[in-house]
């Protein structure tokens, strides 16, 4: 089975994936915990444009929307055929931590027109192998952004408070970016143990009973 976790920055994806990771465990199942951007060349390439860390002689190399949606999506096609498949093959569940829904909706609005780039960037993504489940956590972006500065650390490319708020305000209508796909939006402005319950709630019937062998 393949999970995604998804929202805007400081909607808890990455803390309730440990979490999701840690309930599916202890119910006998092997889970393969992930994110993008990945680990692989592109990912790690991405993730120095994203901190400011790609210098340059005139300061961090800021790339345009396009260049970071074709860079977004060549890291999704490594990561799909160097771990997400290998790992489903292996009988694991993958629990990521982001995946295209992040493309449509972050490039999309830093794009000169978020409605007119939309099949383009979907045609980027289209041959990325679909996630049996996509939970979409919706958050206020202030809380958010609370959140962000209570964990401390530099803001990235895509942390500004206006860019937040119309990506919280996409992320509330989530499905209609991927009517095909089995996703569910979920309020992420509880308490942690709220939003797991919320989460276990609707993965939790989905998997399989547990293969615990002999």
């Amino acid at each position: 089975m393949f999970i995604v976790l998804e929202g805007i920055d400081g909607s808890g994806t990455t803390t309730q994936l440990t979490r999701l990771q840690r309930a599916i465990e202890a119910r006998g199942h092997r889970v393969h915990p992930t994110r993008e951007p990945s680990g692989g060349p592109v990912g790690r390439l991405l993730r120095q444009v994203l901190t400011g860390t790609l210098l340059v002689e005139s300061g961090p190399l800021r790339f345009d929307f396009c260049t970071m949606a074709l860079l977004f999506a060549a890291d999704r096609m490594d990561h799909v055929r160097r771990e997400i498949e290998p790992a489903l093959e292996r009988n694991e569940i993958v629990v990521c931590d982001r995946y295209d829904l992040s493309s449509l909706i972050y490039q999309s609005e830093t794009s000169p027109d978020a409605e007119a780039y939309l099949p383009w960037l979907a045609s980027l993504n289209a041959r990325a192998i679909r996630p049996d489940l996509t939970v979409v956590l919706a958050v206020d972006a202030g809380v958010a952004l609370e959140r962000r500065r209570a964990r401390g650390g530099a803001e990235e490319l895509f942390e500004v408070p206006e860019l937040q708020v119309r990506l919280a305000a996409r992320y509330a209508e989530a499905p209609r970016f991927l009517p095909a796909d089995r996703l569910v939006v979920l309020d992420g402005n509880g308490t942690l143990d709220d939003v797991e319950r919320a989460i276990l709630a609707e993965v939790l019937p989905h998997l399989r009973p547990a293969d615990r062998g002999p």
